[in-house]
């Protein structure tokens, strides 16, 4: 049975992408950092209504001891690794001249160096386990940048790059690295913000926004993927 981590599971587009890689017939390891009592409810979900195994994990992706004991753990647990997810993302949107450094710290050590830590600590595992997918959760902000978000754009659109570089070095060992913009989508982050949430549905060429359900299960069809590495998709219909 296939296994994947995918972390910033307790809720959103990771808990749908966990129930959808369950469904699929994959064993889930629920990484979350503060949201114990959901990602404890969704692992029962799992368990109950998928019947395959599935454990919680807590860790801070930005910090790599808390990272490594996750990895340590989850190769005891499972004793391999097919898929990453790296979902787990903040934002603190302020305007470039009030955003303070705390808030870049944060916004870029869980964003970007979370992305980082799991790619370098779970690799290895991966490896051992004969390759794999990762996929990074990037943004639409991460690639046209967006007044408000400097941290946030600026850390989705590093991923980019991490994505394609990564994809090159652990090309070697048959894992592939891709990135996705899922879209603008009505989940616990964008319930948050109204105003931008419908300037991306006027911006929509079908005047939608994006479901969870569709990045999910497209998030599983790549993780199926054999020959794809190095890859952008985006999910959105935002266009210029």
């Amino acid at each position: 049975m296939p296994v994947a981590l995918i972390t910033g599971a307790s809720r959103g587009l990771g808990k749908q992408t966990a129930l959808a890689l369950s469904a699929h017939g994959y064993s889930v390891a629920v990484n979350y950092v503060s949201s114990h009592k959901e990602a404890a409810n969704l692992v029962k979900t799992l368990l109950k209504t998928m019947g395959n195994s599935s454990i919680a994990f807590k860790a801070d992706v930005g910090d790599i001891t808390q990272v490594r004991a996750m990895a340590e753990e989850i190769q005891k647990t499972f004793g391999k690794l097919d898929v990453i997810i790296n979902n787990a993302g903040i934002t603190k949107d302020n305007l470039l001249l009030k955003q303070t450094e705390d808030e870049w710290d944060s916004i870029i050590r869980t964003n970007l160096k979370g992305c980082f830590n799991i790619i370098s600590a779970l690799s290895p595992l991966m490896i051992q386990s004969g390759g794999g997918n990762i996929i990074n959760i990037s943004s639409y902000s991460g690639m046209k940048g967006k007044a408000g978000q400097s941290a946030y754009s600026a850390s989705k659109a590093a991923i980019l790059g991490l994505t394609v570089s990564a994809a090159q070095e652990l090309s070697r060992y048959n894992i592939r690295v891709n990135a996705i913009l899922p879209g603008y989508m009505m989940t616990e982050m964008g319930l948050k913000a109204q105003k931008a949430a419908e300037k991306a549905k006027d911006e929509s060429i079908l005047k939608k926004l994006s479901e969870p359900k569709d990045a999910a299960d497209f998030i599983v069809y790549l993780a199926t993927t054999k020959n794809i590495s190095g890859q952008v998709f985006s999910l959105d219909s935002r266009i210029g």
